[in-house]
């Protein structure tokens, strides 16, 4: 029989979608959790591990080389670029859920609340774009101007051959440390509902099932650089501003020395237009794409846009707390998930209600804080604190996030292991499932929530906050 050498598709030429969606990226991880807990199965598999959990004593130095050599093994390198195939992820994410019929399908911005939300409705989860990582060989985490070089000459690589994405650079040192000076972050993408989604809704939706397109509507300061490509400088998730990323930034200098950098060398490509879609948002393409197929189909089409990742957490936990207690239980119990740290089915295999923060930066903290205020008071709560890996003055401390743990009335708990070496070591995502299975069993699961009830929660809780649902 012919092998297959790791990392190609069997099909022939090109990549396969495993080794070009970056490990550990949010959509990754959101895909892979959803579709086990469609089938009844925790994350007790994946074992996503940083270099950074073995370095937690060691010095700033000895960390970044072992991130970095780290790195170094998964980016994609210049010639593999040109063996991207978007169509390809997009089939390989589609394979990855249960073949029966859905009661519909949500599609778009990478959330864990999407992820949570999904798994109520008992729908599967499509991302609207993918993360890669690419070989930046001689970078340099305090030159964004050379980055975008760089990023340039592989962008249009993958353009060649991907003309149905957009390609959005990432330079970042806040949210990715040194591995800023090593890789180029790209985000493909697509400007056209891919042909594999397009079958899998074909095939799998049942007669009349709506379709929910989730849009992550922050923006951020970006350059157009070509056709196709475009860079931006910091992101929202870094928890910092555009303009701590100036040059004169008391926390750029901050970041890029905690990354190994020099501010001396920080130069910002001029960009003149004003804001546009952050990193996460969804193409007018991929949206338009959607709609018409919808309308060809017979399909009821609902766009979900959120301001803030805590917006659609709010909600998603509100619903929740609502669902659980339709079905007989407490609804009192909350477990604050963090960027990876997430296992929706074990979520509901104990009864617990999910609060999602994209990353540990204290902007993500406060908001669970201010939920927590107005909420009805929870008897349990338990934090799952995702540590970045990197040093940042964005990032929340731990004294933060016991003080969300406080809130809970007769169980007050902060993982340890998670705790153990933050903000600088990393954890693998069945940390949250190990966390979880410790948790009493609160069955029978209740039954999927209906489309329509679940927004008019989502509707109910979040439009004060600015969610838009239409």
């Amino acid at each position: 029989m012919r092998k297959v050498r790791p990392g190609l598709a069997a099909a022939g030429a090109g990549l396969a979608g495993d080794r070009i969606v970056a490990v550990g990226s949010t959509a990754r991880i959101l895909v892979a959790a959803t579709a086990r807990a469609l089938r009844g199965v925790d994350c007790a598999d994946l074992g996503h591990v940083g270099p950074m959990s073995r370095f937690a004593g060691t010095p700033d130095p000895v960390r970044r080389a072992a991130a970095v050599r780290s790195a170094g093994r998964v980016a994609l390198t210049a010639e593999q670029t040109t063996e991207v195939d978007g169509a390809r992820v997009a089939q390989w994410f589609v394979d990855q859920y249960p073949r029966q019929r859905y009661p519909g399908a949500l599609l778009g911005s990478p959330h864990g609340g999407a992820a949570h939300l999904a798994v109520a409705l008992g729908m599967p989860w499509l991302p609207a774009s993918f993360e890669m990582t690419a070989h930046w060989p001689h970078g340099a985490v305090d030159r964004p101007r050379a980055a975008l070089d760089h990023g340039a000459a592989l962008a249009g690589r993958l353009l060649a051959g991907n003309p149905d994405l957009h390609v959005r650079q990432v330079h970042c040192p806040a949210s990715r440390g040194a591995l800023a000076g090593v890789t180029v972050a790209l985000a493909g993408r697509w400007r056209a509902l891919p042909a594999a989604y397009r079958r899998f809704l074909a095939e799998r939706l049942a007669p009349g099932a709506p379709v929910l397109v989730l849009r992550d509507a922050r923006t951020w300061p970006v350059l157009d650089a070509a056709d196709g490509h475009s860079f931006q400088v910091g992101c929202p998730g870094s928890g910092l501003d555009p303009v701590d990323f100036h040059p004169d930034s008391h926390a750029l200098r901050q970041v890029l020395r905690s990354a190994g950098g020099d501010g001396a060398h920080w130069e910002l490509p001029e960009i003149s237009a004003p804001p546009a879609a952050a990193e996460h948002g969804v193409e007018p393409g991929f949206e338009l794409g959607a709609r018409e197929w919808t309308s060809r189909h017979g399909h009821p089409l609902h766009r979900v846009l959120f301001p803030a990742p805590e917006v659609l957490s709010a909600a998603t936990a509100d619903l929740y707390r609502r669902w659980l207690r339709a079905a007989g239980k407490t609804g009192n119990r909350l477990v604050v998930e963090c960027g990876r740290l997430l296992d929706p089915w074990q979520v509901v295999r104990a009864g617990l209600v999910p609060y999602w923060c994209e990353n540990a930066t204290r902007r993500s903290v406060e908001q669970v804080e201010w939920w927590l205020a107005g909420s009805e008071p929870f008897s349990s709560v338990d934090v799952l604190p995702e540590p970045p890996g990197v040093r940042s003055p964005a990032l929340a401390g731990l004294p933060q996030w016991l003080a969300i743990a406080a809130f809970g009335r007769r169980r007050r708990a902060l993982d340890r292991t998670t705790a153990r070496g933050y903000p600088v070591t990393s954890v693998p995502t069945r940390r949250a499932t190990e966390v979880l299975r410790a948790q009493a069993y609160d069955l029978p699961t209740p039954r999927p929530l209906a489309v329509a009830d679940a927004l008019a929660v989502l509707a109910d809780s979040g439009t004060r906050h600015g969610l838009l649902i239409c």
